[in-house]
C-alpha cells in the first residue's frame, strides 16, 4: 500500500469511520468488515458497518453483526451515518455501482476513501487503495492492513475469528485462491485465537430442514450436464423460490456441489430474481469465467468464481450461455487439471 504513513497519521486521531461493502454480501464481505470494525474501534474511533442488503443467516454469529445496517431496510439510518464521515473504507468491490444506491451518497463526499479489495479492474474512485488481486480475499487484505499499521499484535480472537471467517468462505474451505503465505497468515489467525472447528460448524453446519430439501431438488430435478464441454448448469425459478421460501443465503454453495463431479471443468447457476436473472459461475483449474461474466453478463470477479445478470429472462438466459460455450470449448477440453 502507497502512502501507507498518511493513512497512519489519518488514524491515529478518533474519527468518524464508514464501512461498506458489496450487495448481497458473503462471507468475506462481512468478515473483512466486522474484522476492520472492530480493529478501528479498539484505535478509538467511531466505526458504523452499513450494506446495500442483508448477508446470509449463517453469518449472524460474528460479534457485530447485529448492528450492521442495512441500506434495503433502513434507508434514513444509513443516510444519516453517510452524511459527514470523516473515512469511508470500501472493502470487497472494485467499482461504486456493486453497492448500488449507496454509490451515489458515497461518490460526492469529502470523507477520504480508502479502497481494500482483491478484484479485478478497480475504478478510481477513492483517495489510497490496498488492492491485490492475486490474493484469496479482502479478509487476507485486512490482515495485511493491520499488520502493515504495525498493530498485528493488537489482532485479539473477535478479529480473528472474523477474518477467518472470510478467507474460509471465498476460498471455498482451503480450496481456492490459497499460497503458502495464506496458509501462514491463517495459522498466525489460529494462534491469536480463532476457533477453526467452532467456526467451521457454525458456516457449513447451520442448514434448515429447507435447504437440504432444496438442495435435493437442485440436484435431482434442475441440473444439466454437458459432457462435450465439461460444464453443467443448475437453474432455479421465481416459483422456486416461493415454494421453498427461499431466502437470502439459501442458495449459497449450491453451484459448488457440480464442481465435485471429476470431469467438470465449468459450472454455472441461473436464477430468477423479481427484476432480473443473475448467473453464478464457477471453474476448476486454470479456466478463467471471469472474462465469461464479464464478456456476456454484465459482471466479473475473479478467475474461479465469477457472476453477472440479465434482463431476458431464466430459458433466454441459459440458451444465451449455451451458446457461447462453443467459444470455450477448446479451453475447456484441454484444461489440465
Amino acid at each position: 500500500m502507497e502512502n501507507i504513513n498518511e493513512v497512519k497519521s489519518l488514524l491515529a486521531v478518533p474519527k468518524d469511520i464508514v464501512i461498506t461493502t458489496h450487495r448481497n454480501p458473503d462471507g468475506d464481505a462481512i468478515g473483512s468488515s466486522l474484522g476492520l470494525k472492530h480493529y478501528l474501534e479498539m484505535l478509538g474511533h467511531t466505526v458504523k458497518v452499513a450494506v446495500p442488503s442483508e448477508s446470509p443467516n449463517f453469518l449472524n454469529w460474528m460479534p457485530g453483526a447485529n448492528q450492521i445496517l442495512i441500506y434495503d431496510l433502513q434507508q434514513e439510518a444509513v443516510k444519516r451515518v453517510l452524511e459527514k464521515p470523516d473515512i469511508v473504507f470500501c472493502l470487497d468491490f472494485n467499482s461504486l455501482e456493486r453497492i448500488d444506491k449507496m454509490g451515489e451518497l458515497i461518490a460526492p463526499l469529502k470523507a477520504k476513501k480508502i479502497l481494500i479489495d482483491h478484484h479485478l479492474f478497480p475504478e478510481p474512485f477513492y483517495d489510497y487503495d490496498l488492492h491485490d488481486d492475486t490474493v484469496s480475499s479482502t479478509s487476507e487484505l485486512v490482515f495485511d492492513f493491520i499488520s502493515l499499521l504495525g498493530d498485528k499484535s493488537k489482532i485479539n480472537k473477535t478479529i480473528a475469528e472474523c477474518l477467518f471467517t472470510g478467507i474460509l468462505t471465498d476460498t471455498g474451505s482451503f480450496k481456492y485462491s490459497t499460497s503458502p503465505k495464506l496458509f501462514r497468515l491463517v495459522a498466525d489467525l489460529v494462534e491469536l485465537g480463532a476457533d477453526d472447528t467452532k467456526i467451521q460448524d457454525l458456516v457449513f453446519n447451520s442448514m434448515d430442514e429447507k435447504h437440504l430439501r432444496l438442495i435435493g431438488l437442485v440436484l435431482n430435478e434442475r441440473m444439466e450436464v454437458l459432457d462435450e464441454y465439461r460444464t453443467a448448469i443448475i437453474t432455479l425459478t421465481k416459483q422456486d423460490y416461493e415454494k421453498f421460501q427461499i431466502s437470502r443465503g439459501d442458495t449459497e454453495g449450491l453451484v459448488n456441489f457440480l464442481l465435485q463431479m471429476k470431469n467438470i471443468i465449468m459450472a454455472a447457476f441461473i436464477h430468477e430474481q423479481p427484476t432480473i436473472t443473475k448467473i453464478s459461475l464457477r471453474s476448476k483449474g486454470d479456466f478463467s469465467v471471469q472474462e465469461i461474466a464479464r464478456k456476456h453478463f454484465k459482471g466479473g470477479g475473479h478467475k474461479n468464481a465469477s457472476g453477472g445478470y440479465s434482463y431476458i429472462g431464466l430459458r433466454p438466459t441459459v440458451s444465451k450461455f449455451k451458446q457461447i460455450l462453443p467459444e470455450y470449448q477448446e479451453a475447456l477440453l484441454n484444461n489440465d487439471l
